[in-house]
């Protein structure tokens, strides 16, 4: 962005509600509001066109893993830029930047994922990855194999294929989906389980429960039937569900003794999120198929990937016909150097060892200590550099306040007012900031929430 600002803030809300349609938003009450425009982006921390100096709570969309304006990703791609600017990998043609991150990628990999396919968003590699498991199935003679399952409040992107395997219903109605083709399971969501009916069950044996109700559905609408089972290591956007210990084992064994491709979606867990290169090294299980986006560039340029793993790759690979798939800009140039890069510096300056031994046991220290007793949080959890502190009407009875009540966007507001950026799922305040954070800027995290969350205890009567 030049220095020189070319519109006012006043001047810039106008041409933003003439002209722009905002993703998720209510776009009329946006326009009433006036949207925040943020013009510059700095480690943890982004400016708007005011002023405001806002911390980054949640790395963009959960995406930037490297802090913004990181000097070395911008000179790759520069570099890139000015050298090959685009072309495409269609027609027998490669570059050297695409090939070196399919390579690199399948050195950090889980087990058995050598082949690469590119792509430009989390959406369009989960679109991708229910395509070719439809494909592989079809290679193999089982074209019945058409059945894609999913948990709720799972989130896997917005095409209308990702849509439709996604378990956050809102996401439906206004597009006429699910799609045909798409059934849902219950979710590990071990702290609303007594909400759900399910009594005081302790966690473990909880997540072997709900795992049982994946086997119960492919029994239901028959294994010949079922094509996959799709899911996040850790759900995101449904709200941070963290699964209990006992629930990828068992997830791992139905699959395999139904013969249902296990497809991973990495996009928020991928990339040291969680202290490993990816959720499913964390939690020891090798999918069949894996898709990823988001930290791959840490969000300097639009790319996602799907890897196969070693009987899906080898039976593509080997199809003998035309794979009749890609997009314009898989595997761009510009877009492969930065991600090359950004693997690079996060190998090189051990990112993922620190948010494992040490800024993510800091954070889940400093918020167990600030809030495990609070009026007004139930529970605080996190992997790595993911955090959730659940707001709740009664600790005890771990009961949630009416949906109605929208008791996380009135706290969530109180963050953004306060320059903070903290993302409420639900009554879930989410955590989820960049990898290369500090302790004192988690402090200065911490210290705003708890301002923010004591405000919203306020209101309702609690402190």
């Amino acid at each position: 962005m030049n220095s020189e600002v070319k519109f006012s803030t006043k001047e810039l809300r106008a041409l933003d509600a003439a002209h722009h349609i905002h993703p998720f938003t209510d776009t009329a009450a946006l326009n009433k509001e006036g949207v925040r425009v943020i013009v510059k982006g700095k480690g943890v921390y982004l400016w708007d066109s005011e002023g405001a100096q806002i911390i980054d709570g949640m790395a963009g969309l959960w995406c930037v893993q490297l802090g913004y304006s990181n000097k070395e990703l911008a000179d790759a791609g520069s570099e890139a830029l000015n050298t090959l600017p685009y072309y495409n990998n269609f027609f027998k043609t490669t570059n050297p930047w695409t090939v070196e991150l399919a390579a690199k990628l399948a050195t950090i990999l889980p087990h058995g994922h050598t082949r690469i396919l590119f792509a430009n968003s989390g959406s369009e590699a989960n679109d991708a990855a229910l395509k070719l498991i439809r494909y592989y199935w079809n290679l193999k003679g089982k074209r019945e194999k058409k059945i894609h399952l999913s948990r709720e409040y799972s989130y896997h992107g917005v095409t209308m294929a990702a849509a439709s395997l996604s378990g956050l219903t809102p996401m439906h109605p206004q597009w006429d989906l699910p799609l045909p083709g798409f059934a849902k399971v219950p979710t590990p969501y071990w702290y609303g389980a007594k909400a759900a009916g399910y009594g005081d069950i302790g966690p473990e044996e909880f997540g072997l429960l709900v795992a049982k109700k994946l086997e119960e559905k492919i029994l239901e609408i028959g294994a010949e039937k079922v094509a996959s089972f799709s899911a996040e290591p850790v759900q995101g956007a449904g709200g941070l569900i963290i699964p209990p210990a006992s629930y990828w084992p068992e997830i791992v064994r139905i699959c395999r003794k139904y013969d249902v491709l296990l497809h991973a979606d990495e996009v928020v867990t991928g990339f040291g999120r969680l202290g490993e290169w990816f959720g499913s090294h964390y939690f020891n299980f090798t999918p069949d198929i894996m898709a990823m986006a988001k930290g791959l560039s840490s969000g300097y340029q639009p790319i996602s990937a799907i890897s196969l793993g070693e009987r899906m790759g080898e039976a593509i690979a080997n199809a003998n016909e035309e794979l009749v798939h890609g997009y314009t800009y898989s595997g761009h140039p510009v877009a492969c150097a930065i991600a090359l890069k950004n693997l690079e510096v996060i190998e090189r300056e051990k990112i993922i060892p620190r948010v494992k031994n040490s800024i993510g046991p800091y954070l889940r220290k400093r918020l167990t200590e600030t809030f495990e007793s609070h009026p007004l949080v139930g529970e605080v959890r996190g992997i790595g550099l993911l955090a959730a502190i659940e707001l709740v009407a009664d600790k005890k009875e771990r009961r949630f306040y009416p949906r109605d009540d929208d008791i996380g966007t009135r706290c969530r507001n109180y963050c953004f007012n306060n320059g903070l950026i903290m993302r409420a799922i639900r009554d879930t305040m989410v955590l989820s900031p960049p990898l290369v954070i500090t302790e004192k800027e988690i402090d200065e995290i911490v210290d705003k929430a708890k301002y923010c969350i004591d405000r919203t205890a306020k209101d309702l009567g609690k402190m």
